[in-house]
């Protein structure tokens, strides 16, 4: 195994007790970034080498600043970083460089990471496909005439490919979960609150996108989200948190685990996701779980009005002055800004209660079961050419995201969610499943994803890069 696919969790041993220096491990990056970026495209704003050379050496002959202490990280392209070209993959940005980091970006570099660059996006992180008119398509790693997913989807890259151990995304729409199936490693949707957004516009209404870690197992997801975590002042949503790492794996012998399998025909489902995802099921009844099927607990079609209207709303919120600038935008996102502009106090108030109803359902179901159980997508990665599914097994897509159903379960309520890899189809190509549970639930989610990996260990399946 080379030095960038070993794990962040023997990395940062490594570097700690000084049998890997943080240059020595920048060099290797560098050099892994050099062998298969080309191919993938999942870096972008690649900062200097020798300047990230100097930073790995200052840190070898420093003081430990924190748990990240030498690592490399690129950040996701929605984040802003100090001094590295920040596009949010917009034309309106294309030349943007930051003066601060945000939030995330502050948080990782205090625990002594070494921003590197950044993760390919969609523009505005709009669509479950990584392209954008600024830095082009990130491709699939295990197929590289497919799309990696998104909006994480450079980051869900960057750890396939073996170019960064840990990485950072961000969740409203599955944006951490597709990729992570899509590219066979792990990403984890946190409670919403647990970690803070950026302090800027409205801190008190939105409540459907979060920040969250992904890596290729869930010890390494438990020691970035322990650094991303954690109240910020400036919010009023933030949750007092027990750190997760080091995660131990939990005896899973008796959990009751709920299949929601296609929410009773309501989520589509393209050929054979399925058939795989009912082999993670078997896994968790071997390692002693109790897998019962549940019936749909809420109607999927009020869930989807619902979801559509707030995100709607909240998209519309941050893409509204653009358009009014005349800023050129993508239809996608020209569609939800107007949709957005156009919808009423009142509906946004009958969204939240059926949101509301929903979490009621949820909260009684979550008294019979540990964890439940969804595919993490409806489709197997598309064409990279083409912007985004218009039917699954025989049903047309009304919008463009209706292909994303699956994931409106967990993020409607702000519910935690680990995207585990479930294996490969008949074209080689990866796919995975959500296992969510109650708000709070994070550590027990981690933990018990981590008894299913080291069972499974399915990111050892490298892609034929």
């Amino acid at each position: 195994m080379s030095l960038t696919q070993r794990s962040a969790t023997s990395l940062l041993a490594d570097l700690s007790d000084g049998a890997l220096s943080a240059a020595e491990l920048m060099q290797a990056t560098l050099a892994r970034i050099d062998a298969v970026n080309g191919k993938v495209n999942a870096i972008v704003g690649l900062r200097d080498s020798d300047a990230l050379l100097a930073e790995a050496r200052e840190m070898d002959s420093g003081a430990k600043r924190g748990p990240l202490h030498g690592l490399p990280i690129a950040v996701k392209d929605l984040v802003n970083v100090a001094g590295v070209l920040s596009t949010h993959g917009s034309p309106k940005f294309s030349d943007n460089i930051p003066e601060k980091d945000d939030l995330i970006a502050a948080r990782m570099r205090a625990a002594g990471a070494i921003l590197i660059g950044k993760t390919n996006t969609p523009e505005f992180g709009l669509g479950s496909h990584t392209f954008n008119p600024v830095h082009g398509v990130t491709r699939n790693p295990y197929d590289l005439s497919r799309s990696c997913g998104g909006s994480s989807g450079g980051a869900a890259v960057a750890l396939a490919a073996g170019v960064t151990a840990l990485a950072d995304g961000s969740d409203m729409m599955g944006s951490l979960r597709n990729p992570a199936a899509w590219n066979n490693v792990y990403g984890f949707r946190p409670s919403w609150g647990r970690v803070p957004s950026e302090p800027e516009g409205d801190i008190f209404l939105h409540q459907l996108s979060t920040l969250g870690p992904m890596a290729r197992n869930p010890e390494d997801v438990a020691i970035l989200l322990d650094v991303i975590s954690g109240p910020d002042p400036q919010q009023p949503h933030g949750m007092a948190v027990e750190p997760v790492a080091p995660l131990q794996p939990l005896d899973p012998k008796g959990l009751r685990i709920g299949w929601l399998g296609d929410w009773d025909g309501a989520f589509p489902m393209e050929e054979g996701i399925l058939d795989l995802s009912a082999g993670t099921l078997k896994v968790l009844e071997h390692l002693g779980c109790n897998v019962e099927p549940v019936a749909a607990p809420f109607s999927a079609d009020a869930m989807w009005q619902s979801w559509i209207d707030l995100r709607s709303w909240q998209v519309s919120t941050g893409l509204a002055p653009l358009l009014a600038e005349g800023a050129e935008l993508k239809d996608s996102a020209i569609w939800e800004t107007e949709r957005g502009l156009a919808l009423t106090a009142m509906d946004i108030h009958k969204a939240s209660v059926i949101r509301s109803q929903w979490f009621k359902a949820a909260a009684a179901l979550f008294k019979t079961y540990d964890a439940l159980i969804l595919p993490s997508a409806q489709a197997w990665p598309f064409d990279v050419d083409i912007p985004y599914p218009t039917s699954i097994a025989g049903h047309t897509m009304d919008t463009y995201h209706r292909w994303m159903q699956v994931v409106v379960p967990i993020s409607l309520i702000g519910l935690p969610a680990l995207a585990v890899p479930a294996g490969f189809g008949p074209q080689g190509l990866p796919m995975g499943v959500q296992m969510f549970g109650p708000r709070g639930s994070d550590a027990r989610l981690l933990a018990l994803g981590a008894a299913y990996h080291a069972e499974t260990e399915w990111p050892k399946h490298l892609p034929p890069l």
